[in-house]
């Protein structure tokens, strides 16, 4: 008799851009974030930017890091483009970073080689040669895996920029 797991271990993956390599996230979250960061992308303002609701994420719009009396008033146009933990890379956090928690230590070490940013940490580089094996292993251990290239540059802040409405 086979164990019915009710939450299966679901990952999505796809080629990180700005890295040139795979990037693993949480399939069970991935697309809620996305949409957090699609809805601080579009806000109009800075006053929605602020109310945009994050459960997943934080808010670098949000009033503990801008507020309106240092001229970030809620009718000043909001561009994502311009918030400081976006301009410095910290918002959204580093895509390929992810793998460290979703991917079992032995195939973060067969394939993939940690890499050290100057500003923003860690991240695990894996090669996109490696992408049948790695997907094949992992369904071979009871992973639900999904390529989506547009969630994974999605969610590590790629040309947020042309989100905007």
């Amino acid at each position: 008799m086979t164990t019915h797991h009710p939450n299966p271990r679901r990952l999505v993956y796809g080629h990180a851009t700005n890295h040139d390599c795979l990037a693993l996230a949480d399939g069970n979250t991935a697309a809620e974030e996305a949409a957090e960061i699609r809805a601080l992308a579009s806000a109009p303002t800075w006053g929605e930017a602020r109310q945009v609701q994050m459960t997943h994420l934080w808010n670098p719009a949000g009033p503990d890091y801008h507020d309106p009396e240092d001229g970030y008033a809620d009718d000043k146009p909001f561009d994502i483009t311009e918030v400081g933990s976006v301009v410095d890379g910290y918002w959204p956090r580093m895509v390929t970073a992810r793998a460290f928690e979703v991917l079992p230590q032995d195939l973060q070490d067969r394939y993939g080689e940690v890499v050290l940013t100057v500003h923003d940490g860690e991240y695990l580089e894996v090669p996109l040669d490696g992408e049948a094996e790695l997907v094949a292993e992992l369904r071979g251990r009871g992973y639900e895996v999904t390529r989506d290239d547009d969630l994974i540059n999605l969610l590590d802040g790629f040309r947020l920029g042309s989100l905007a409405a």
